[in-house]
């Protein structure tokens, strides 16, 4: 039924394996029989920091899958994340052992120590060496390693990838070396006092000299490929092209140093792209030499790519350079066996998040759970760049909308962002704690009630109201009840926050009025932490909370990418996005209407921001005019979008970029036109309606030779009835239950 179902979606899809590409999942024998290697080099591997992390991780499966040994992954020594990340051993390839040794005799801390040899065997997934003998039952020998720094080995993920990780430290004594060279050949100059920048000149030498050894040392004429990302990693193809080290190299940037910092400073980015001086801006932000090394990676490269088509709009102002591909960032996506297993787990975090909630309003729970909506915001404090402050005034609207019409749902709006803290709040933590105590003497008292019901209706008496509820359980509940009641508000931060006078998301709340007042539609909760499963207060980890919420909004300015709505999508929970988002931009592009599957995408490049905080409050509100049968038939249409996030479809990108960095360096390998499209718009979908004043969503068309029980067919003639019934509410009507 899986592959069923992967197979009808699959058909809305175009070129995901190409020609060009030769693409096939062979663990790397296509590649070990022409001898090419691939190597990708980043600050992230294996090192928790960012997004980038995000990406490498979730890639590496399928990466590993089409290339498996021939493929290996660089980035910098991190102690703590080795410990608990990679498995340590030393390089099977002796070309890739030679050379690390090489560097060891130089002085750079590689060390090998502790040997304790054991076997794996080459059928097992990750291990497939393609030996010269071509017997690939043959165990091969590994020796593992306990090393306290600089480390070969493989990294802990779905895949299992090889990692050579640098100790940047260890080759500091070359630092001066090194930044005098990259002067002398770039003209680019490194201050002393920039360690980061600093760092980027060492990893990259190391990195470059590496695969200068490593090249050396095979035995064949190798077709050597190296894929940096960002520019901390750009130094070493800067240095590598400088040297004319014979690899064909690719550039991948996630978001432009200049773009970020010009956003950060609130300035009118897209409006003004084609108008920044970018140097002196650079320099006004002491910034240059990083952006050089950025700029020099980028035109260097013989491929140049980004993350979104936005994001290549911004580099082809600021570094002055148009894109060779874009390559849109994915996850693994793992299918359910039963297409409902995603709603139960919906239903049973919501759950949780009902406890919480039911806590947090004691002595204000006046509103009915089962008509009340979670939304949602959450990733880095970055106020204006997130779209917080759109979203805050939104919800302002959204609340007057409600009340207006005289809706009877609720909304609970959490806005989860990490700052700085002086722990939770007393009034946080008291109604938790008057919560559980409610709960835990109802739960005795129905204990005892059960047991003295047993009791009399065994002697064959009928029970009496008063027997059964006696004063004594009547006197417990009264203290509790009592408990429960405040004179203050339900709080709006779960935290008390480190100069709320001044944070930006309690300054825009107070200015709104959002106070969670009993008349309020709307409800706001601002958590200022990341959620973990050991939170005293919302015991849930991110993933699970997501799964409960009904709405993710995402209005974000300044989103090259954006994981957060594209996790929403995979879990089936519709989600808010922008045009100026990469998420945004590729659901548009490929997708012919995205409402319709539960990806509404707000204009905040062609509107002004009070338009678009209309339309975000608009959107907001038709979402809670919905009813519970239509949300549930839409959140199945979203997660049947999921496919389209899967590394499975987008790795098409990547090879692609590999294929045409190849065909620079070596165009006598190619007699094809590796200049394909990847993916073609899906359709709207067979049960929307063609009127744009349908907000209803809708699944993929079957195909003819798919029967009754394939779980990709079409709504049924109940959900379209039900669907069909509904017309794009408005704030001027009523709401339904």
């Amino acid at each position: 039924m899986s592959f069923r179902r992967r197979g009808s979606f699959a058909r809305t899809l175009k070129s995901l394996e190409p020609e060009y590409t030769e693409y096939q999942a062979d663990q790397g024998r296509t590649a070990y029989e022409k001898n090419q290697w691939f190597f990708e080099i980043a600050w992230e591997v294996a090192n928790k920091i960012g997004g980038i992390y995000t990406v490498i991780k979730t890639k590496a499966a399928v990466t590993v899958e089409e290339l498996g040994e021939q493929y290996c992954l660089i980035g910098p020594y991190n102690e703590s994340c080795v410990r608990t990340e990679v498995e340590i051993m030393e390089p099977a390839n002796d070309a890739m052992r030679r050379a690390l040794e090489q560097m060891r005799s130089h002085g750079i801390n590689v060390r090998f120590s502790q040997k304790t040899s054991f076997s794996v065997h080459l059928a097992y997934p990750g291990y497939n060496m393609w030996p010269e003998n071509g017997n690939m039952s043959s165990p091969c020998n590994f020796q593992m390693y306990n090393s306290s720094n600089v480390v070969f080995g493989r990294w802990l993920i779905d895949g299992y990838p090889k990692v050579i990780l640098f100790d940047i430290g260890s080759a500091a004594w070359k630092l001066d070396e090194w930044k005098r060279d990259i002067w002398d050949i770039t003209h680019i100059g490194i201050p002393w006092h920039d360690r980061e920048s600093n760092d980027a000149v060492i990893f990259g030498n190391l990195t470059v000299w590496f695969l200068a050894e490593f090249r050396k040392n095979l035995e064949k004429t190798p077709y050597v490929v190296a894929h940096f990302h960002e520019w901390l990693s750009g130094m070493g193809l800067v240095v590598a092209r400088s040297k004319h080290l014979d690899i064909a190299t690719i550039f991948t940037t996630h978001a432009t140093l200049l773009g970020r910092y010009l956003c950060a400073g609130s300035t009118d980015f897209y409006n003004k792209l084609n108008e920044f001086n970018v140097d002196k801006e650079a320099g006004d932000r002491g910034i240059y030499h990083r952006y050089c090394i950025e700029r020099a990676a980028v035109h260097f490269s013989h491929v140049f790519t980004t993350v979104s088509e936005v994001t290549g709009l911004e580099a082809e102002h600021l570094v002055k350079r148009k894109a060779d591909v874009i390559t849109p960032n994915g996850l693994n996506v793992q299918k359910f066996a039963a297409l409902h297993e995603f709603q139960n787990r919906h239903a049973v975090a919501k759950e949780k998040i009902h406890d919480f909630v039911r806590g947090h309003f004691y002595g204000h729970y006046d509103f009915e759970l089962d008509k009340t909506l979670y939304f949602f915001i959450a990733g880095r404090y970055e106020f204006s760049n997130k779209g917080a402050d759109m979203f805050i005034e939104a919800l302002a609207r959204l609340n007057y909308f409600m009340k207006s019409s005289g809706s009877d749902m609720t909304v609970i709006a959490f806005l989860i962002f990490p700052t700085r803290t002086n722990n939770f709040n007393v009034e946080s933590l008291r109604g938790q704690a008057i919560a559980k105590q409610l709960r835990e003497t109802v739960s005795a008292i129905q204990k005892d009630l059960g047991h003295r019901l047993f009791e009399i209706s065994l002697r064959g008496d009928i029970p009496k109201g008063e027997e059964l509820l006696i004063k004594e359980d009547i006197v417990k509940l009264k203290r509790c009840i009592f408990a429960a009641q405040r004179n203050s508000l339900p709080p709006v931060c779960t935290h008390n926050v480190i100069d709320d006078d001044i944070d930006p998301v309690l300054c825009a709340i107070r200015r709104c009025q959002l106070f969670n007042n009993r008349s309020d539609r709307v409800k706001v909760i601002f958590h200022p932490e990341f959620l973990n499963s050991t939170n005293p207060l919302l015991g849930l980890d991110y993933e699970d909370f997501v799964r409960g919420c009904h709405l993710g909004v995402f209005p974000s300015y300044y989103e090259p990418w954006g994981y957060t709505p594209a996790e929403c999508t995979v879990m089936g929970i519709p989600s808010v996005t922008t045009n100026l988002s990469g998420f945004g931009c590729f659901m548009a592009e490929h997708i012919a209407d995205p409402m319709s599957y539960g990806i509404y995408i707000v204009d905040r490049r062609y509107k002004a921001a009070d338009a678009s905080v209309n339309q975000l409050a608009q959107y907001m509100f038709d979402f809670t005019c919905l009813s519970r049968r239509q949300r549930i038939i839409q959140r199945n249409r979203t997660e049947r979008l999921s496919e389209l996030l899967d590394w499975k479809n987008l790795g098409v990108y990547y090879r692609k970029a590999r294929a045409l960095a190849l065909s620079r360096t070596h165009p006598e390998l190619f007699h094809e036109d590796i200049n394909q499209n990847g993916i073609r718009t899906v359709s709207r979908p067979a049960s929307e309606p063609p009127s744009p004043s349908i907000s209803r969503t809708s699944t993929p068309a079957p195909s003819e030779d798919e029967d009754d029980e394939d779980i990709d067919a079409p709504d049924s003639e109940e959900e379209r009835e039900v669907l069909s019934r509904r017309e794009t509410p408005t704030r001027d009507s009523t709401p339904s239950n």
